[in-house]
């Protein structure tokens, strides 16, 4: 059997997979921990095997945390990856083989497959988006808008798409964010009491030009400059002139991005990567052996 290339290794920092795993299939088994209908329909010695395939072309993410389920229920299941976390695949292709226990497989079966389908549907949205802006300089970032608890899986997700993470959470910067300034009074008085509280990483969201360089002067270390038209964007990159990153952020879409991340600004941040993309189509095929 093939063993997975680092390529394949899960990089998420901080989570527990193997709690995830646990969890996961517990929500699955209910109280009494079973799959009644395998238990009543499959004999306890039957073994199976398995291929998981994609019925669309898709950007892969999530194939070992579908093997960790497999093995979480039959340690001697025998996987194959015929493919990796990152591969673009065409329709019809082959990415999983499995043998092992035919309970455990079919026990398994939905949580992984759930993995794999939302997280390489995130992952194709992803491809599709950096794709989209090939060739202007500009860099995809995520954003925090995922789903509560899977937000290290989402974000992992986009990394296999081409994108690069922005914040994992509250504590890792600063973002001063219009709702900030209203209570602080002034852009640069929240930009102060940053600096004040000796956090390295500032980043300030503006949505006028005038904004730009009270920011800059308080010691913003990074602009989001939240729904600007390209026009105002190119005005505002000119104004920043390279002193600090920019992100053009809000409402970008598939077909509006190139024109943003032509405007010159560092980065362009999308929601929609992990709060709008579909569940890939993959599935799995048993039979008996």
């Amino acid at each position: 059997m093939q063993q997975p290339s680092p390529r394949s290794e899960l990089r998420l920092s901080g989570f527990d997979l193997s709690a995830f795993i646990a969890a996961t299939l517990a929500e699955d088994l209910g109280p009494d921990a079973r799959d009644v209908t395998s238990e009543a329909v499959i004999p306890a010695d039957a073994r199976f095997s398995g291929v998981m395939d994609s019925r669309d072309a898709v950007t892969i993410a999530g194939l070992p945390i579908a093997a960790a389920f497999f093995r979480a229920l039959d340690p001697d299941v025998e996987i194959e990856m015929l493919v990796q976390d990152g591969d673009r695949v065409a329709a019809g292709t082959d990415i999983m083989r499995l043998r092992g226990q035919a309970r455990a497989m079919l026990t398994a079966e939905r949580s992984a497959l759930n993995t794999v389908q939302h997280l390489s549907g995130i992952a194709t949205m992803t491809r599709a988006y950096v794709d989209a802006i090939a060739g202007t300089g500009a860099t995809l970032l995520d954003t925090r808008k995922t789903i509560p608890g899977l937000r290290a899986l989402e974000k992992y997700a986009t990394r296999m798409g081409g994108a690069t993470n922005h914040r994992m959470g509250l504590w890792d910067a600063a973002m001063i964010k219009d709702n900030h300034i209203a209570v602080a009074g002034s852009v640069e008085e929240a930009v102060r009491r940053a600096v004040a509280a000796g956090i390295e990483r500032i980043i300030v969201e503006v949505d006028r030009i005038d904004q730009i360089e009270p920011a800059l002067a308080a010691g913003a270390t990074h602009l989001l400059l939240d729904n600007m038209e390209p026009p105002t964007l190119r005005r505002a990159v000119t104004l920043v002139g390279g002193r600090v990153p920019t992100e053009a952020s809000g409402g970008v879409r598939l077909d509006t991005i190139r024109a943003i991340a032509e405007t010159g600004v560092t980065y362009v941040s999308v929601g929609r990567l992990t709060q709008s993309a579909p569940a890939a189509d993959i599935g799995l095929d048993f039979a008996h052996v």
